[in-house]
């Protein structure tokens, strides 16, 4: 959604209310498309600020589905997002490269309230995902989920600057 701020930049004390729907059901991020479980409705306030500045403050709570770090179950992460941004109406898009201003979410006087959105969730994206603190993760060579059951592979691991040794030992053990 595209909203003008040329009219709120302009008029000293003028304040707007917007609600609006984000228009997107997924989430790409570091390679990855995560799909949203539930998402809110965007609650910004944008007000004059002075001086052709505007200030926009908004709040959303999303759920998006991002697998677990160890055992790729997905795990519902709750963002909830509470931003605040103000913005140089004088400022125009060269300017804003040339300082490197990094307002993607801007193209002359229209704010994109999806691309600041996505913007926020970035900033906020957890480091590490895990379904609980005790997960055991999936085993390295068969796939299963240990968290549900147990596999019957060596569990053993080797040294691999001791692997000459061990062949070593292996193909004695007739003797």
């Amino acid at each position: 959604m595209l909203i003008d701020l040329s009219d709120i930049g302009t008029k000293q004390g003028k304040e707007a209310d917007v609600k609006c729907e984000l228009g997107f059901d997924s989430f790409s991020y570091g390679g990855g498309e995560f799909l949203i479980a539930q998402k809110q409705p965007v609650s910004l306030k944008i007000s004059n600020a002075g001086n052709k500045k505007v200030l926009i403050e908004g709040k959303m709570k999303i759920k998006i589905n991002i697998p677990c770090d160890r055992c790729l179950q997905e795990v519902v992460t709750v963002f909830d997002l509470d931003f605040s941004r103000k913005i140089d109406m004088k400022d125009t898009d060269e300017d804003r490269i040339e300082n490197l201003d990094e307002m993607n979410y801007m193209t002359g006087s229209e704010l994109d309230v999806e691309q600041l959105i996505r913007n926020e969730i970035m900033v906020n994206w957890p480091m590490k995902v895990l379904c609980s603190e005790d997960c055991k993760g999936i085993c390295r060579n068969c796939g299963t989920n240990l968290n549900q059951k147990a596999c019957n592979c060596n569990k053993a691991e080797l040294d691999p600057r001791m692997a000459v040794i061990w062949d070593v030992f292996n193909d004695n053990k007739e003797v």
